[in-house]
């Protein structure tokens, strides 16, 4: 299998982790903040940023894997985590309190 099937093999499971990683850390920070009226009350806004992340994060992942990793692996893997940790820190920062700074 080349680097740039492993990309395609990768990509998706990386991007489905780091998407789920951004849904529980955005619900932890709306938590306190009484953000809806049950826990359950924000379990479609969670999905579908959580889904958008994992699409956007799954793309950068299979891109850095399959055509960085061609020529160095450690670089492709080390550029992905940063980028991936980039991706969840700017949806927790841009979305962590939807209804101004109540809490």
């Amino acid at each position: 299998m080349t680097r740039g099937q492993w990309g395609c093999a990768v990509g998706p499971v990386a991007g489905l982790a780091t998407g789920a990683l951004g849904a529980v850390l955005l619900a932890a920070a709306w938590r306190p903040c009484d953000v809806g009226v049950n826990g359950a009350a924000n379990g479609l806004a969670l999905i579908f940023y959580g889904a958008l992340l994992a699409i956007v994060s799954a793309v950068w992942w299979g891109v850095l894997i399959g055509y960085v990793g061609r020529w160095n692996l450690t670089v492709a893997l080390l550029g992905g985590a940063a980028g991936a940790a980039v991706m969840v820190w700017l949806l927790v920062a841009l979305l962590h309190t939807p209804n101004g700074y109540r809490c």
